[in-house]
């Protein structure tokens, strides 16, 4: 039993999962707008998810020599140097304007991790910001690139599909920063910080009201979009409801993380 718990603790860990979720969100870009599977982008995105996400939880403590480099650490970092193998492979299979938003986004994930300017903090610090970032930087990297690398006109429908991905990711992200009001850094200011609890939670489940509403709005209503598009919206509300400081960190790292995975699988089922 301990032994399955290592490796689901590495799959956790080593960003597998967060990367599957893009990964997933890829997918639902390619069947909202009937692009043809693109194995270069969606693995693209899939490994440099797991690179991103891992530079910027271990790179400022190993910065700092704040930890160890435990065995599971080795691993990690092993594992996360052959991710970059694979995206540079996948970038070089990628259209140019892709290549060049790609190298955007990666600046900004930078910018987020490393202080770029004297005796100033980095982005993931300044105070209110980070749920703004991360959600737009999810919005390029899983929209944006595959509609770019697959030469779609950007038509309202794009704009549409944004901001809905906006709102999706902004109101997950507001479940992290309920688990983690007790950890987070005063200063940070993150939304319940700022607002509460009870208020962010209000505040998610009226967002969830737009999200499922730009549907409506597309050039041509999918049916099938709408049935899933509300079972995950009651997924997303009940996360929200039941979200606490308490929560193991399971909840959000594995439970709240799957749900891009599980809305594609469940728009596969239909």
């Amino acid at each position: 039993m301990r032994f399955f718990k290592q490796i689901f603790d590495f799959y956790i860990n080593s960003s597998i999962h967060v990367g599957l979720s893009c990964y997933a969100l890829v997918r639902m870009t390619n069947y909202m707008f009937h692009i043809p599977v693109g194995e270069p982008v969606a693995n693209f995105v899939f490994f440099g998810t797991i690179v991103g996400y891992n530079f910027v939880k271990y790179d400022a403590l190993a910065r700092s020599k704040k930890i160890k480099m435990r065995k599971e650490l080795k691993g990690i970092a092993l594992f996360s140097f052959c991710s970059l193998l694979f995206v540079g492979y996948y970038f070089f299979m990628l259209e140019r304007v892709t290549q060049i938003t790609a190298i955007v986004f990666l600046s900004i994930t930078l910018l987020y991790t490393l202080p770029f300017f004297p005796n100033k903090k980095n982005a993931r610090n300044w105070a209110g910001v980070k749920i703004y970032i991360v959600a737009l930087c999810w919005v390029g990297v899983t929209l944006g690139l595959p509609i770019l690398d697959a030469g779609i006109p950007i038509t309202m429908d794009f704009y549409l599909k944004c901001m809905q991905r906006f709102i999706l990711i902004f109101v997950l992200v507001l479940v992290f920063e309920i688990i983690d009001m007790a950890h987070d850094d005063p200063h940070l200011k993150t939304v319940p910080q700022q607002i509460g609890v009870k208020r962010t939670k209000i505040l998610g489940l009226l967002l969830l009201i737009p999200f499922y509403l730009l549907e409506f709005f597309k050039s041509n209503l999918d049916k099938d979009q709408l049935i899933v598009n509300f079972i995950l919206v009651l997924m997303i509300s009940l996360f929200l409801i039941f979200a606490n400081e308490k929560r193991s960190k399971y909840y959000t790292s594995f439970c709240v993380e799957s749900i891009p995975i599980v809305w594609w699988l469940l728009l596969l089922l239909f």
